[in-house]
């Protein structure tokens, strides 16, 4: 299979704001590969194509994520069929949980899920993210949980799923892995940037046992709680935060949007 740039560019046969979802949602790809999240061509970052049909854009089985492109992602509808001419299939497993998110939440226009050592850690852990440093804080008032029920190839635990994430835009998947959601790339990948910090501070902290470390006190939680929320994530995330990753991706990984 060739890599992403190998695909002929849809710039200009697609509608700019599907282009634009594209270009994201392929800087997302190729910034987990950048902070080392990827599980080598499995898990999965999806968006939804703006517009009534309701289509999503997810990635070509196959490619690394560093290999991907605007123009070799795949457009697929809610079922995950695909609904565009294209050289790649997907993993339809893989996009069990997307779909179900999606569904169900039209403020999640970007679902991004990872397994990541130390996210799988934490997920493993019976107390969860636990109140240890300033990141985690921020992350816990907005974080729910999902019991492990096996690769997700049952479409029954979408419903499960869904009713688990409620109205909070982050989730441990219990014995799996880390998920958010968002309104923009942007707001989806810091908050996984947050979420994926907390757990390695957690398993570092830990290392030197549970009886040792400092919890936040409940009154400091309810602070943080108050300093932080949904919305100032959102504008923090779209104002200074993507728009420097961006800048820092077309140093060092140029051709995501192509």
């Amino acid at each position: 299979m060739a890599d992403g740039a190998m695909v002929e560019s849809l710039n200009g046969q697609v509608s700019q704001e599907e282009w634009q979802a594209r270009v994201d949602l392929a800087a997302m790809y190729r910034l987990t590969a950048s902070y080392g999240w990827t599980d080598m061509i499995f898990t999965h970052i999806s968006h939804r194509v703006p517009g009534p049909e309701h289509h999503f854009l997810i990635n070509p089985y196959g490619l690394f994520f560093d290999e991907i492109t605007a123009s070799s992602l795949v457009k697929v509808d809610l079922d995950g069929n695909i609904v565009q001419d294209t050289p790649y299939f997907i993993n339809p497993a893989g996009f069990t949980i997307h779909s179900a998110v999606h569904a169900a939440r039209e403020d999640a226009s970007v679902v991004m899920h990872v397994h990541t050592d130390d996210g799988v850690a934490v997920s493993c852990q019976k107390e969860g993210l636990l109140p240890l440093g300033q990141t985690s804080m921020i992350v816990r008032h907005d974080l729910s949980y999902h019991d492990y029920e096996g690769i997700a190839l049952d479409h029954g635990e979408r419903e499960r799923l869904v009713a688990d994430l409620g109205t909070t835009n982050a989730m441990i998947l219990r014995n799996h892995g880390t998920l958010t959601v968002g309104q923009s790339a942007g707001e989806c990948f810091l908050r996984m940037f947050f979420l994926e910090r907390a757990c390695s501070m957690q398993i570092k902290a830990l290392s030197g046992g549970r009886e040792n470390v400092l919890l936040g006190s409940e009154e400091v939680q309810a602070v943080v709680k108050g300093q932080s929320n949904p919305e100032g994530t959102r504008t923090l995330a779209n104002s200074l935060a993507w728009p420097g990753l961006l800048r820092r991706l077309n140093r060092e990984n140029p051709g995501y949007d192509s």
